[in-house]
């Protein structure tokens, strides 16, 4: 399955890398600065803030290159007609859960800038700012289950069987 939105879920997953990086980064620091004798203030929220960015970034690029963990044990035991609808129906129920957290993790996101929410670690970040990255990338998920469902839906096909297709003819 090609997909028009190729493009978001590569930039989510850089950024997700970036993010993921930068926890290592931060927690190296943190570590030479004990040897060092130096401490370095709200680093052990701020690589809590990386790993978070980085997971929830990643979700849409995992999900559209199979990598979520995902329970087929009795959707592998059906054919045809039946496994489609049963596929239909998780994906619609994942989309519109993907869109409930993603509207509810906004609201979130939108108090905390409103009520300026500062974190209680001696960073005194912004909340709004590393909870950003939980609305960005359940957005991408919301995408990548919503684009997922239209193909399963317009096709009959499952997405997974025509990327294991195409896989194999190449």
């Amino acid at each position: 399955m090609t997909s028009r939105f190729q493009w978001l879920y590569q930039t989510l997953a850089v950024l997700a890398a970036v993010f993921i990086c930068l926890t290592l980064l931060v927690e190296l620091a943190i570590i030479i600065g004990r040897f060092a004798d130096f401490q370095i203030d709200g680093g052990d929220a701020y690589a809590g803030y990386f790993m978070a960015a980085g997971s929830f970034l990643a979700l849409a690029a995992t999900l559209r290159q199979g990598d979520h963990i995902r329970v087929t044990l009795i959707l592998q035991r059906l054919t045809g007609k039946a496994r489609v609808w049963v596929e239909i129906f998780c994906l619609l129920v994942a989309t519109l859960l993907t869109a409930y957290f993603t509207w509810y993790s906004g609201k979130l996101v939108y108090g905390s800038y409103i009520y300026h929410d500062i974190s209680q670690n001696t960073d005194a970040t912004p909340l709004w700012i590393p909870q950003l990255s939980m609305v960005i990338g359940l957005f991408g998920l919301f995408v990548a289950f919503a684009e997922e469902l239209v193909y399963v839906v317009r096709t009959r096909r499952l997405a997974r069987e025509d990327s294991d297709e195409m896989a194999r003819t190449e």
